[in-house]
C-alpha cells in the first residue's frame, strides 16, 4: 500500500484517537479511530467552504477530540502518482499542516466510497438513505485499513 508520509511516521504511537479525512469538493467526511488504534467510527460530514477554512474546520475538530495523528486520503492512480483529486488533497493535508502540532499524513483511501456505497447495499439500505453520510464512512473505511495495517507490519 503506497502512502505519502508528511512527517516521516509509521504510525500512531500516542495512544490518542487518529482523525481522518476523506475530501470532496462538496462535502468532507470524517472518521475517528478509538485511543488504541483498534477500531474506526463515522465522525461527521463538514460541508467544503474553502481549504483554509475547511482545515481551520479540521484542526478544531481535533483539538476537541484530543487527535494524535491526522490522516487524509489521497487518491492514486495506477503508477502511484496522486490524480487531480489526490493532488486537491494533498494541498488540505499542506493546510493542515501549517495550522498546528498535530502530525498529518496522506493514506492510499483505495476506493474507500465504492466500498462505503457496497457496505450500504449490502446492509439494506434504502437508495435515499445512501445519498447521505458516504463521505465519513469511506473515511472510516480508509481508517480502519490504517489501522490494520500497523497490525500487519
Amino acid at each position: 500500500m503506497f502512502m505519502y508520509n508528511a512527517l516521516g511516521m509509521d504510525e500512531n504511537d500516542f495512544g490518542k484517537p487518529i482523525l481522518a479525512v476523506d475530501w470532496g469538493r462538496k462535502r468532507l467526511g470524517l472518521a475517528i479511530s478509538d485511543p488504541t488504534g483498534t477500531i474506526a467510527r463515522p465522525l461527521e460530514m463538514i460541508e467544503h467552504v474553502s481549504r483554509r477554512r475547511d482545515a481551520e474546520r479540521i484542526i478544531e475538530i481535533a483539538l476537541e477530540r484530543g487527535v494524535g495523528l491526522i490522516i487524509v486520503g489521497v487518491t492514486y492512480n495506477e503508477n502511484s502518482i496522486p490524480t487531480h483529486t489526490g493532488k486537491s488533497s494533498i494541498r488540505l493535508l499542506e493546510e493542515i499542516k501549517s495550522y498546528g502540532d498535530i502530525p498529518v499524513l496522506a493514506w492510499d483511501e483505495e476506493d474507500s466510497t465504492r466500498s462505503a456505497i457496497s457496505t450500504n447495499v449490502e446492509m439494506g439500505s434504502s437508495r435515499k438513505k445512501r445519498k447521505g453520510h458516504l463521505d465519513s464512512k469511506a473515511a472510516a473505511i480508509f481508517l480502519q485499513n490504517f489501522l490494520n495495517s500497523k497490525f500487519e507490519k
